[in-house]
């Protein structure tokens, strides 16, 4: 296809953020936008400086054939629903992580999205990022030889001071720590170790500040994966931290290891192990979704539509297996065991 029109279903913080990214990709359009809301067709098209026609009703806007891709971006317990829905309707699809809620509910779109044999992204735009980019490279190129443990680790402090927290405190909207927001850092984990997992173990607890008491479920919780090819991993994920944004990756191979963006690889002769070396790129360094890297994740879902190609990194086959791992995190959390990923029927 050519043109591509987008309608976009939850019109909130990032729904800004994915309407900016979209605007600047060449025959890309956000063409409509579905909210529980009222809508005035004129105040949003000046709002976002683009011509919108608004729906009320899903199902309307699901049957209106110029769409070719329904962008969810609803709070989290919607999407399986609305992505079903979607895929039915024979729509290609842009959805916010997490996929869902429940592992139930993640089958059944996959199950969905399979049969419609649509196209998908999902929001895992952190391997996007140029810091991920480059240190997948280093990996690539041989720079840290053969990776036997990696730690990436999500702090960020989301309070009453941010635009979700009324609706993340709830255990049936946020879920837990992982799903609503540190499912980034075991993604990219994933990414860095490109391995099975075989087992998790996970353990969570939360903080005593009475900001963060309405909270209906541990606000941190610490993973530790293992492979089936013996390696290792951890992820921790920190929702109640009191302290500045921080994505910590920290990558051990054979060769060498990198700290955030820093280096040190015996691959590269007259470096000094004694003092790390800094890799100069853009860190992920921000919540803010106006930060995240849409606009590179969003081109490469439009080139791959064009071609009839799933999309590389993130398209829903890929995210599946990084949520089927969270799942079994929060399951391991819960029941305080270790859980095999076999447990976790695909």
């Amino acid at each position: 296809m050519d043109q591509i029109n987008i309608g976009i279903v939850g019109l909130g913080w990032v729904a800004g953020a994915h309407i900016e990214a979209l605007k600047q990709i060449p025959g890309v359009s956000v063409t409509a936008v579905c909210s529980r809301r009222e809508l005035n067709e004129a105040e949003i098209s000046a709002q976002y400086g683009i011509p919108l026609k608004a729906y009320r009703n899903y199902d309307e806007m699901l049957a209106d054939p110029s769409i070719h891709v329904i962008d969810i971006c609803t709070p989290h317990p919607f999407h399986a629903e609305q992505a079903i829905a979607a895929a039915r309707a024979g729509k290609h699809l842009i959805i916010e992580k997490p996929i869902a809620i429940s592992y139930a509910d993640a089958l059944a779109m996959r199950k969905a999205i399979r049969e419609a044999n649509v196209k998908s992204c999902v929001c895992f735009e952190v391997r996007f990022s140029q810091q991920g980019t480059l240190l997948r490279s280093t990996i690539d190129q041989g720079l840290l030889g053969s990776l036997h443990y990696a730690e990436v680790d999500y702090y960020h402090g989301i309070g009453p001071w941010y635009g979700q927290f009324p609706w993340n405190v709830k255990k049936d909207m946020g879920g837990s720590s992982l799903l609503t927001a540190g499912c980034h850092a075991l993604d990219l984990l994933l990414m860095m170790m490109d391995g099975e997992v075989a087992e998790v173990t996970s353990y969570s607890n939360r903080s005593s500040n009475p900001i963060f008491e309405p909270y209906e479920y541990d606000t941190t919780s610490v993973t530790l994966l293992r492979f089936a090819d013996g390696r290792i991993g951890k992820v921790a994920s920190v929702v109640d931290c009191l302290q500045p944004y921080y994505f910590h990756i920290h990558l051990v191979g054979s060769e060498g290891s990198i700290l955030d963006n820093r280096i040190y690889s015996a691959k590269l002769k007259g470096m000094t192990k004694q003092r790390w070396s800094t890799l100069e790129t853009s860190l992920i360094d921000s919540g803010d979704v106006h930060d995240h890297p849409y606009l590179p994740q969003f081109t490469a879902f439009a080139e791959s539509l064009r071609r009839g190609e799933e999309m590389p990194l993130t398209n829903f086959e890929t995210a599946f297996e990084s949520h089927r791992v969270v799942f079994a995190a929060d399951l391991s959390a819960a029941e305080k065991r270790t859980v095999r990923m076999s447990e976790l029927a695909k």
